[in-house]
């Protein structure tokens, strides 16, 4: 396995490009979308897990292990969300197959539950910061942030909160946002170039080593969740409550279906009404930590990001039955016949249109979880 994980790590372009190669050709492999995908999709799955473990490699690379702010975890919660996600699709064509179109929800229900387990479980190991990309991204806050109270990564905070390498005052204890902070930096860090020259080129070798090996001496305290809502009070709390609802939607989502039914619309409604709370949660306590001088909630650039994707997700509610049933799928119907005439163009409309269509039809392609 160390010469597998050496050989990943020195190839790694290679590594990606043969990835990207044939997770493309799976879309070709034949019966992609018919009654008896099992194959093509365990092919897509093995390959999917093959390209999460690489990635997963690659990122705890010795020399990157200790370069983010937080103390690295003894449980790989970004690689086990991915590999649910790789997964769920096999467990619900394997479930369709044997059960039928009605038992598979009961399948796809306890996959959802695990993966809720998974991201509740990274939400509150991160010290409750907002999950990217649905916890397979860590957040983990990178040194300009690091050194800006005022972008703190999915925190509220009050000024003065001291945890972390995010608070007010840096590691010299003195406050960098006046003139004399600034100078007592400045000294400090001359001290400490200067102290870097004069050592032997020998013992600044032995002391890099032994900082890639060893684990920083530099541990965040995470807050625990009394800490943190009695910190951050009333935002803090409606804070939570938008990321709980964000990675609680899918099963919400699942067992209503189960309950419901595909063609009924009142698990797409709610579905959707969970979605537009939750974003729309967090917007307003951004607001109102503007306003706020005791409380306030800044986002990263990354985690801006992250409100954008997740309204564009939105676009799958177009997507998802009862919709795309009575609406979208007349739609596209309509514009294929429209192409049709056109050389070429009606070819590719037509394949775009029906691998369209055809990945409609797995709840996991449009589920956005």
């Amino acid at each position: 396995m160390e010469a597998y994980k050496r050989w990943v790590r020195g190839n790694k372009e290679y590594v990606h490009s043969l990835e990207s190669l044939a997770n493309g050709l799976t879309w070709l492999l034949p019966e992609r979308f018919s009654e008896s995908e099992i194959g093509p999709e365990a092919v897509t799955a093995i390959l999917g897990i093959i390209t999460a473990v690489n990635e997963h490699i690659i990122d705890t690379t010795p020399t990157q292990i200790h370069t983010g702010s937080s103390q690295p975890s003894s449980f790989p919660y970004s690689l086990c969300i991915t590999l649910l996600k790789d997964l769920e699709t096999l467990v619900e064509v394997v479930a369709q197959h044997f059960y039928g179109d009605d038992k598979k929800w009961n399948f796809i229900a306890v996959t959802e539950f695990a993966k809720v387990l998974v991201r509740l479980a990274l939400f509150r190991n991160s010290g409750y910061k907002m999950l990217l990309h649905g916890g397979e991204i860590p957040n983990v806050e990178k040194s300009s942030d690091a050194l800006n109270p005022h972008h703190r990564f999915g925190h509220l905070a009050k000024p003065g909160w001291n945890q972390g390498p995010g608070n007010l005052k840096n590691y010299h204890g003195q406050n960098p946002w006046n003139l004399e902070g600034r100078a007592m930096s400045a000294l400090s860090r001359f001290g400490e170039n200067a102290r870097m020259v004069s050592e032997p080129t020998w013992l600044r070798r032995v002391q890099h080593q032994q900082a890639i090996m060893e684990p920083s001496s530099l541990v965040v305290q995470r807050p625990t969740l009394p800490t943190f809502l009695s910190e951050t009070g009333v935002l803090g709390g409606l804070f939570m409550m938008g990321e709980v609802m964000f990675i609680t939607r899918p099963l919400i989502y699942v067992l209503l279906i189960r309950k419901y039914g595909i063609r009924s619309w009142f698990p797409w409604f709610v579905s959707l009404a969970v979605d537009l709370v939750g974003v729309g949660i967090l917007s307003q306590i951004t607001m109102s930590g503007h306003r706020k001088k005791d409380q306030q909630f800044h986002l990263s650039s990354s985690e801006k990001d992250e409100v954008k994707r997740r309204r564009l997700l939105w676009a799958l509610y177009l997507m998802r039955d009862p919709f795309f049933s009575k609406y979208t799928r007349q739609k596209l119907e309509r514009t294929e016949k429209l192409l049709e005439p056109v050389p070429i163009v009606g070819f590719l409309t037509a394949k775009i249109i029906e691998l369209i269509i055809g990945a409609q039809t797995r709840y996991t392609y449009m589920s956005g979880s």
